[in-house]
Formats: C-alpha cells, structure tokens, sequence
C-alpha cells in the first residue's frame, strides 16, 4: 500500500444555482465557462471585449445564465455574493492580488496555471451524459492528464452514459414503489439494483424504456428475481445498435443466383439469334 500524503480529495462539487464569477475570457477560459454551464451554475464573466475567444462569445450569446462585464477585473467589489472564482488571465499579479482578495473571504479560487494559488484543480474531463470522470495529476502535469483522459475514454463501454440514464430512472421507480431510507428495504432494493446492474450488458440497460422498467419492477422486484432483457421481450442490443449493411452469406448467395441468372438468359437470347 502506497503512502498516504500528497493527493487532492476528488468531489462532484453541486454548483447548481450557485454564483460562479470567471475573470478573462479567452481560450481556458471559455472552457471555465463551459464546465460550470454544465454544472447549472449562475455565471459572471469579467473581460474587455477584445480579449473574448469565439466559444465565449457564444455562450454570452446563447441562452445562457451568463452576465457579461467588458472591462477588467475592478477590486472586491466583484466579488460581494460570488461562490466561486476562476481566473484564467495573462497578467499574473492580477491574478495574485484576485487570489488574495478570494481567500481573505474565504472564496474558493482558482487561478489558472498557478498551482499554488488554487484551491482546487480542474483536471482533464470525461463527460457522457451524467457520467463525468476527472483525470488528476494535481497540478503537475496537465498535457499527461490530457493524454490519460484519452486512453480511459477510449476504454470505456459504448452507451455508458445512456445505461446510467436508464438505471437512475429505474432507481427512483424503484424508490417510489419501495421507499424508506436504511434498514431491511434499503438493503434489499441495494442488493437487487446491484443484481440488474451486473446481470445486464451495459448495451441492454441503455435501451430500458418505461415500459421495460414496469416489467422489471413487477417481473423482478416483486418477484425478487432479475429477469433477463429477453424475458421482458426486449430486443436484443444487436439488432438496435447494428446499422451496418448485412452482408451475410444468404445475401451473397442471392446476389450470385440472380447474376448467374441473368448470365443464362443473355446467353439463351443470343443463340437463339445466331440460329
């Protein structure tokens, strides 16, 4: 066992609602603005106008929570209210200063490609619908971050994130059908969640629909039992996601038949000329 020591505590931070203010508007920036978008964060950009990278530009044109101030960051002022500050400017004594001001408030901060002067890191992302995963090298190294993010993506099962959609809305059926929080239910619905989850391929619980996840409740839970998707009478994950043309040998065979086919009349026809 490795010694403990010298890592970050990773959390999915629930930025919903919060106020997040992000100072520059470039090319790191604009990524700021797009991840905490996504978290449903209320938003505050600070940056001249001419500083603005074409994917912010976007978001402050969108339907966004987003309120733009074209101007420089103006002292503590801007951060009466805030939750959260991202800076992602060229000027680093600025961003020293702003650091300074967040932390005399106690205002987490980030301070981009300072690493002492964050609270917390951004890492290399994931994202597949509610499936988010953070590759971390707490600082040091965010190219290898990069890199590593690639490799684990390119790992991960196709329709991950629409099987965890499905699953969490089997979850809360189930929730609804057999509530209560702990004790004997608790650990029942526990263990059979983890029985669908690990008797189903990731390609079969991705295609649960509402109807599917009546059956299963009232085939599998009620029953507890887990039912296999067939059982439910679902299609089966190849005949969804196959789209590629069937060439089987059936369809060669018919291709060849009509073609030799259609050899034997040409020929029979020109015969019957000659003689």
């Amino acid at each position: 066992m490795s010694r403990l020591g010298g890592g970050s505590l990773l959390l999915a931070w629930q930025l919903k609602g919060k106020h997040v203010l992000i100072v520059g508007g470039g090319d790191v920036a604009s990524g700021r603005v797009e991840s905490v978008l996504a978290a449903d964060a209320r938003v505050t950009l600070i940056s001249p106008s001419n500083g603005l990278h074409t994917l912010t530009k976007s978001f402050l044109n969108g339907p966004y929570n987003v309120t733009y101030h074209d101007r420089l960051f103006g002292g503590v002022e801007d951060l009466a209210g805030v939750d959260l500050v991202l800076t992602a400017i060229d000027d680093v004594a600025q961003s020293r200063v702003i650091c300074g001001l967040c932390r005399e408030l106690k205002i987490p901060v980030n301070v981009a490609d300072i690493p002492e002067s964050c609270d917390f890191y951004f890492g290399s992302q994931i994202r597949d619908g509610p499936l988010q995963i953070m590759i971390s090298t707490n600082g040091n190294s965010p190219k290898l971050a990069n890199i590593i993010r690639k490799k684990v993506e390119q790992s991960l099962p196709e329709h991950a994130g629409d099987a965890i959609t499905r699953v969490g809305e089997l979850r809360v059926k189930l929730k609804e059908r057999a509530p209560g929080v702990g004790g004997v239910i608790g650990k029942r619905r526990m263990r059979w969640m983890i029985d669908v989850c690990t008797s189903w391929e990731m390609e079969e619980l991705a295609l649960l629909d509402d109807k599917m996840i009546r059956r299963l409740l009232d085939d599998g839970w009620e029953k507890n039992a887990v039912p296999s998707p067939g059982e439910l009478g679902a299609r089966s994950s190849r005949q969804v996601y196959d789209t590629k043309p069937n060439f089987t040998a059936s369809g060669v065979f018919v291709t060849a038949l009509s073609f030799v086919a259609g050899a034997t009349c040409a020929g029979l026809f020109l015969l019957a000329r000659r003689r």
